[in-house]
């Protein structure tokens, strides 16, 4: 599955792959096949993200289109 949305908070925080692999103990190849879809995104993994972008995992994994996890989608 990708997940669009860990691209895009990275862009919007002026930040390259190579900082958030570093904040996630990775490589930049390896976080690279995350935002690709490539590879199936560990659940401490977004716990980390969503800590450091200050929005909710529901955010990042395209169930909510509030930051804070509320106005969840259903569907």
């Amino acid at each position: 599955m990708k997940f669009q949305r860990i691209k895009d908070l990275r862009e919007d925080h002026d930040k390259l792959q190579k900082d958030i692999a570093k904040l996630l103990g990775i490589s930049q190849q390896y976080y690279s096949e995350y935002e690709k879809g490539n590879r199936t995104i560990p659940i401490q993994h977004l716990i980390t993200l969503a800590k450091y972008y200050n929005v909710s995992i529901d955010y990042i994994v395209g169930l909510s289109t509030d930051v804070n996890g509320k106005n969840k989608k259903t569907s």
